[in-house]
């Protein structure tokens, strides 16, 4: 078996490490509730035994001892974290074109790096079109190539092992995560501890399943590709409209730039919504949460997450700063991959260390819920037009406001 049947002991565990701990930080709340449910959860191995950090020793509510870093994707997957396929009609509602549209490419990846000793967890966002040299040998392709790469080259060896159906999918997946979660390192130049992974079905469910979230846009948008269709200023989103806002580039100013900007306030908008909602505190609400991830998140296998979360519940400062890497051109032509985001690993790496180790980050929001949630709107941005131009080192922003 390529997923473990352990998920049916740490089903509460799935939507406290994936939406907790990586969306919401860390909170008051009895995490305990969580540890009674029993829904599953499918795991990868996909982390090395060198990376892994146990905490399970730990001291329930003890601020973590070491710090570890965090890989969240988002994968344009026309199957569930099961294997089987999407049905069309869901393929229909969330303007996800057909099962053989997609290419498996992880079209959100952000790493979360949260310190030791209870500062501010950072989450750091790469563009999906940064031109990077993909783990594997593979040569310099987008980064959200290597998910595909990696799990397209596996297939035939897979395959010769007698696998096929869902089983050959799945093993083929933790594949790509694999060449994934390598060339974030190497690119980043950051140890991955741990892996979490969301498919399209599994981000409208879980949308849905919080009773939406409230974004705000700078003017009213458009765009029959995502099927974004929204008026200015605030409004509350969720299902197939909260992906479509998330997920539009088409007829935005700074294309990927922009959209992560949405991403990383939607984000934050999720946070408070669900605390204020007193989620973890509902048994029929935390179970609609926990119903929302199942056959839609991907764990790395061995991750002790309610462990790891109530470590996190020593964080005094309780506040998650979002920020971009710097970029240098949003319009590097490229021989094979079309037009792509130019990055220098070095200016990366540099600016990666500065993020993750000055404590900038100041808490905001409401205290009273038990996590200040940071939205990101600090990312310079350059002309599209100007390939040699170099922006500014993107800031780690606490301003909410509105996005594009």
């Amino acid at each position: 078996m390529l997923w473990s049947s352990r998920g049916s002991r740490v089903g509460g565990r799935v939507v406290l490490g994936v939406v907790s701990t990586l969306v919401l930080a860390a909170t008051g709340y009895a995490w305990s509730q969580l540890s009674k449910l029993d829904d599953g959860i499918v795991t990868a191995n996909v982390i090395p035994p060198a990376a892994q950090i146990g905490t399970e020793d730990a001291p329930p509510g003890e601020p973590l001892k070491v710090a570890q870093n965090i890989l969240l994707v988002g994968i344009d997957a026309r199957t569930d974290a099961y294997g089987n396929p999407l049905p069309q009609n869901v393929l229909d509602a969330l303007h996800a074109g057909s099962g053989d549209d997609g290419g498996d490419t992880t079209d959100t990846i952000i790493v979360v790096h949260i310190p030791a000793g209870g500062a501010a967890a950072t989450a750091i966002s790469i563009p999906r079109d940064s031109y990077v040299d993909i783990a594997g040998g593979y040569g310099k392709h987008k980064i959200n190539s290597a998910y595909s790469r990696g799990k397209n080259a596996s297939m035939s060896g897979l395959r010769a092992q007698g696998l096929s159906g869902a089983q050959l999918e799945v093993a083929a997946n933790e594949a790509g995560a694999k060449t994934t979660i390598q060339t974030v390192e190497k690119f980043t130049g950051l140890t991955i501890n741990h892996y979490a992974s969301i498919n399209l079905a599994g981000f409208d469910a879980l949308s849905q399943a919080v009773g939406g979230v409230e974004v705000c846009l700078k003017a009213p948008v458009h765009d029959t590709y995502s099927g974004a269709d929204f008026p200015a200023g605030k409004q509350t989103l969720s299902g197939a409209q909260a992906l479509a806002f998330v997920r539009q580039r088409h007829g935005l100013l700074n294309g990927d730039l922009d959209r992560i900007a949405r991403q990383q306030a939607f984000l934050s908008g999720m946070a408070k919504t669900v605390l204020n909602a007193g989620t973890f505190t509902d048994p029929t609400k935390l179970n609609a949460l926990v119903g929302a991830v199942q056959g839609a998140v991907v764990l790395d296998r061995g991750w002790d997450v309610l462990s790891f979360a109530q470590q996190l519940r020593g964080m005094t400062s309780g506040a998650i700063g979002f920020a971009t890497i710097p970029v240098q051109s949003l319009s590097l032509a490229t021989p094979s991959d079309g037009d792509a985001v130019k990055v220098d690993p070095g200016q990366v790496q540099q600016f990666v260390r500065t993020a993750i180790s000055t404590p900038s980050v100041q808490a905001s929001g409401d205290a009273a819920v038990g996590v200040r949630p940071v939205a990101a709107t600090g990312t310079s941005t350059p002309s599209p037009g100007a390939p040699g131009s170099t922006p500014k080192q993107p800031a780690t922003s606490t301003a909410a406001g509105c996005v594009n």
